[in-house]
């Protein structure tokens, strides 16, 4: 690990990142990995099953967005919970803490401008987080300093939000009119309001293919992040980019590896959001490898190989982002 830089593993080309994420140079010891399934998604293996009344995600918008991404079209809003008013997200939340729930991601589509509108909702999330005593996550999308100060004030548990390195991407892809400064301003007042946030860097949203990944990286490096979370772009049927091939596992990997070197003292996550089928086994294991500390829905084949590799397990139906509020450092 010594003579090894975030550059030099990103200028690796496939054969030799591989080979090294192999030497477990990459990996903490004492070895301990955190699986998160919440119920986002159903998940039933011989290790865990999900609950549908434990962890919970609430979109604000409803299915609507103004920016009808290429890779999304309002089709992942589709799976959440609509709570369009105030009234309706603390229903909502209320009949989730009478089921047992431990906590939800308030999420949405966003504005022209990028952003979720959650000026209307701060209140209701201070009021859920003191009323219910619920885990809150929110995907914020850009967000300005006073944003970011009202939701510290709300005491949510996390800030969440996607960070894009390509200025081609974020015009092409996402219909946004704006550049990477507007990540690194949000990422400061974020910083600055002393707001939990956890960044997700999402690999190959550029049509399948590496684009600014390491960017968004650096970006976030320049401040504190509570933990980080990498992504990969997936096909979504009924979307503008639903033939288009996702990244490679060993794409995903060197993200995610470089990513370890940058942030040593981060808790690193590979996240909900990332490609399906034949690939995801060397996806996750590729990843354990990189050195996370958490993966959400695991493979089996991840599974199996944490445990043939010694690591001490975990399961929890949290969503990953929580990884930054476990006590134990493992490095």
């Amino acid at each position: 690990m010594v003579n090894l830089t975030p550059e030099l593993v990103w200028k690796k080309d496939k054969t030799e990142l591989l080979e090294l994420v192999d030497t477990g140079v990459f990996i903490r010891e004492p070895k301990k990995i955190n699986f998160y399934v919440p119920n986002f998604a159903g998940y039933a293996t011989q290790n865990f099953r999900s609950s549908n009344n434990l962890f919970s995600t609430f979109s604000v918008t409803g299915d609507a967005c103004a920016l009808n991404c290429g890779h999304c079209r309002g089709k992942v809003l589709k799976s959440m919970a609509a709570t369009a008013t105030p009234s309706k997200l603390f229903e909502a939340a209320k009949n989730l803490k009478k089921k047992g729930g431990v906590g939800c991601l308030v999420s949405g589509g966003c504005s022209p401008d990028g952003s979720v509108p959650l000026t209307n909702f701060v209140s209701t999330l201070a009021r859920i987080k003191q009323e219910l005593s619920l885990t809150v996550m929110v995907h914020t999308g850009i967000l300005d300093y006073s944003t970011a100060e009202k939701l510290k004030k709300a005491k949510i548990d996390a800030a969440l939000i996607d960070v894009i390195g390509s200025d081609k991407t974020i015009r092409e892809i996402c219909n946004l009119e704006i550049t990477t400064e507007e990540y690194e301003k949000s990422l400061k007042a974020m910083s600055d309001a002393h707001l939990s946030f956890v960044p997700h860097v999402i690999v190959g949203l550029e049509n399948g293919k590496l684009d600014g990944e390491f960017r968004a990286l650096t970006m976030i490096s320049r401040y504190n992040p509570s933990a980080l979370v990498i992504i990969a772009f997936m096909p979504i049927p009924g979307t503008g980019m639903a033939d288009v091939d996702p990244p490679k596992p060993g794409d995903i990997a060197k993200v995610t590896a470089t990513a370890r070197l940058m942030f040593s003292g981060v808790r690193l996550a590979l996240g909900c959001m990332r490609p399906k089928g034949r690939n995801r086994k060397e996806t996750d294991v590729l990843a354990l490898k990189a050195g996370v500390d958490a993966i959400a829905f695991p493979s089996e084949a991840a599974v199996e190989f944490a445990e043939r590799q010694g690591y001490e397990l975990s399961f929890s139906p949290y969503c990953c982002a929580q990884i930054y509020q476990q006590n134990t450092r493992y490095f």
